[in-house]
């Protein structure tokens, strides 16, 4: 594996796409990163050449022997149809989170991966700030009594997001990485349409009963911004931690961690324990949904 090259081709020129091509075209030097070749990227648009970089038909991307894997960065509607896409050509993938939009489509997308021995990771860069590394830090050993998780937010269209217990998967994977599987007690949504906003409500619980609370509001002109309340027995964390930023940023590490897999350097322990968590986050997201869509046929 030591010089095994994996040609690569990003699918998607949003903001995240362009951050690939970037991190793929300055890998870290000496990182599992140099183990990555920019063949070229896919856009529905006509771009033609971005920094060197040559647009490619999905037909040759598929079809091509050069090309060993796909980093998907299409809108969250499209991911499923993507992923599902390259699989079958028997390529690894890299997708932005969520994964899909519905639990069960994840499960049959990871089953395909592993029928065909091929990488399947899912981007969550929202574990790697440092500002999160560090509240994992504050809230290790801790007895939770409990929290709440507070997302705001700019407008998404919904169409392409996907339901906001989806779009939002990032805080959910936070509340369960740092306090373990959690159970729905319930959720609700509030919507004023001809406002744009959007307020969707969740309640758990932890394997200990101790319940837990995740709002995901948006709507014109809100901040992005995340507030925390966790009480613990020995007392509430009610700021996020103040962490300086890592000299490596949130894409390469994310692109380092999939190169990592693809030359086999993970521990299949680290592999299942991040399938779980993976898995399990977009059943819940599914169950919130399904929560939110009930109490909304209720009151109509």
């Amino acid at each position: 594996q030591i010089n095994k090259m994996f040609g690569t081709v990003v699918v998607g020129l949003g903001i995240a796409g362009l951050a690939r091509i970037r991190d793929l075209m300055n890998p870290m030097p000496s990182s599992p990163s140099e183990h990555l070749k920019l063949y070229g990227f896919v856009s529905r648009r006509n771009l033609g050449k971005i920094n060197e970089v040559k647009q490619i038909s999905l037909e040759d991307a598929l079809r091509s022997k050069d090309i060993h894997a796909a980093f998907i960065s299409t809108e969250n509607i499209s991911h499923e149809e993507t992923i599902r896409t390259f699989l079958e050509a028997g390529k690894h993938v890299l997708v932005e989170y969520p994964m899909a939009l519905s639990a069960k489509a994840a499960h049959e997308l990871w089953e395909m991966a592993e029928r065909k021995d091929k990488i399947l990771h899912v981007e969550h860069i929202e574990l790697l700030t440092e500002e999160y590394k560090q509240l994992k830090k504050e809230v290790a050993g801790k007895d939770l009594v409990k929290g709440t998780l507070h997302f705001t937010g700019h407008v998404l269209d919904e169409k392409q997001a996907g339901f906001p217990a989806f779009s939002g998967i990032a805080r959910l994977t936070w509340l369960v990485d740092l306090f373990g599987d959690l159970t729905v007690t319930s959720a609700t949504r509030e919507e004023q349409k001809e406002k744009n906003y959007s307020k969707m409500t969740a309640h758990f619980q932890t394997a200990n009963k101790k319940p837990l609370t995740w709002i995901e509001e948006r709507g014109p002109g809100m901040r992005r911004e995340k507030k925390i309340n966790f009480c613990f027995t020995s007392g509430c964390l009610e700021e996020l931690p103040q962490a300086p930023r890592s000299a490596v940023g949130l894409f390469m590490q994310d692109q380092n961690l999939f190169a990592k897999k693809l030359l086999g350097q993970v521990s299949k322990e680290e592999l299942a324990a991040e399938k779980w968590r993976i898995l399990r986050c977009l059943d819940l997201a599914e169950e919130i949904q399904q929560h939110c869509e009930h109490t909304e046929r209720m009151g109509s």
